[in-house]
């Protein structure tokens, strides 16, 4: 399956390694993630050569390509709740997994969307098993 996982970037790197662990698990379960470079450490200077354009179109491209989204939201960042919202409104199933002591934006929370699953978590390993539940669902 083809997923775009979403991560904060210029809005907080606090939870790169649990990032890391996430789509690391993805890809061992066969996965694709075009956009697993998010979670590497040097992320910033290897986004700062691309204009804010590039980004756009590109990352667009990877959400009409994907089969679902999956979001990590516990920082808050402006560009994956774009990110949440355009795949929504091109039908794509989305995941918002955040740290269960975390606030979430309540237009997460409190959207009713069908295809929208909003779901926290206490360890890696929880969040881990709640990804793989929710990729059984959208089989």
């Amino acid at each position: 399956m083809n997923i775009y996982f979403a991560c904060s970037i210029t809005g907080g790197r606090e939870l790169e390694v649990v990032y890391q662990e996430m789509v690391a698990a993805l890809i061992a379960d066969g996965h694709e993630i075009p956009t697993s470079h998010l979670v590497e450490s040097e992320v910033l200077d290897r986004e700062r050569v691309l204009s804010p354009r590039d980004v756009y179109l590109r990352d667009v491209k990877w959400i009409d390509d994907c089969d679902v989204l999956i979001a990590e939201v516990s920082v808050p960042s402006h560009g994956v709740g774009y990110e949440i919202g355009y795949a929504l409104q091109v039908g794509k199933p989305v995941l918002c997994i955040h740290q269960q002591e975390k606030r979430v934006s309540k237009m997460i929370t409190g959207n009713p969307h069908p295809l929208l699953n909003v779901e926290s978590y206490s360890s890696v390993q929880e969040a881990l098993q709640k990804m793989n539940g929710f990729m059984s669902s959208v089989l």
